[in-house]
């Protein structure tokens, strides 16, 4: 401490490493100096808030209430808390892909929500949160636009990369596609086949949620991570139809939204 006490140069390294800058003290009496570092806590807050407020809002997607086929689905590939058809669910996707982890951990905290599936990709992380109560859901959801300076209006808009009702589907592609779709449930031969691919991954889960309230259909493939999403339902072909209007519409009011927040 003496050797430390007669340096004069304001910096100084720990451990050989880390540079500490500030301002020695010396007391009026003989005894051990100290550094008291320029790095306050407030500067420390303010930077990790600037970080946080850095944070772009992809998908922010609520569903009401999880139909049976896709909360079923859901549980399939869900590494947290499975949900139950009924459950509000909160989706959301943002960039970069570690601030999901800062956007898991604000909205755990703001409510009883539950966890149910965590993805951290190179670009994007999504997460997906489950409780019975509505208003539980959106309370953390809320707690976390204001973290990061954004609101729902905000969120990208969804672009339909493709969107098509294949009818009679043959053996042979049902087949196929079973076997390439192992977590939700098979489409038969003479089935109609309504896919639909969008960017942001994320806003198939509104479209699979409304088609299934909508409409008698089979729920073969959601896929709500990676560069797009993809939803594949099957049925008989006025039913498809009918799911298929109501997906698309879901897709129309979320992209009205952000319409409306451009514009403003």
């Amino acid at each position: 401490m003496n050797r430390l006490a007669s340096l004069d140069t304001p910096e100084r390294r720990q451990g050989g490493s880390a540079l500490v800058t500030g301002t020695e003290v010396h007391p009026q009496s003989s005894g051990a100096s100290c550094v008291i570092t320029t790095d306050s806590e407030n500067a420390r807050v303010a930077r990790q808030s600037s970080h946080v407020q850095q944070i772009e809002l992809r998908t922010y997607v609520f569903l009401d209430s999880l139909q049976p086929q896709l909360a079923a689905y859901m549980g399939t590939v869900s590494q947290g808390f499975l949900p139950i058809p009924g459950d509000a669910c909160l989706w959301m996707e943002v960039s970069p892909g570690m601030a999901v982890h800062r956007v898991t951990d604000i909205a755990l905290k703001a409510s009883n929500v539950r966890l149910g599936q965590m993805v951290v990709e190179r670009a994007f992380g999504s997460l997906a949160l489950y409780h019975r109560d509505q208003s539980t859901v959106l309370h953390s959801g809320d707690v976390v636009l204001d973290a990061i300076g954004s609101t729902v209006s905000r969120r990208s808009p969804c672009e339909v990369s493709w969107t098509e009702v294949i009818r009679a589907i043959t053996p042979d592609h049902a087949v196929l596609i079973n076997r390439q779709n192992r977590r939700g449930s098979m489409i038969e031969a003479g089935m109609s086949m309504f896919i639909l691919e969008t960017e942001p991954a994320g806003y198939v889960l509104i479209a699979a949620n409304e088609a299934e309230k909508a409409s008698n259909i089979t729920v073969v493939d959601v896929k709500g991570v990676g560069a797009f999403g993809r939803l594949t339902l099957a049925g008989k072909e006025g039913d498809v139809e009918e799911a298929a209007a109501a997906a698309m519409r879901a897709i129309d009011q979320v992209n009205r939204l952000s319409t409306l927040s451009i514009k403003s």
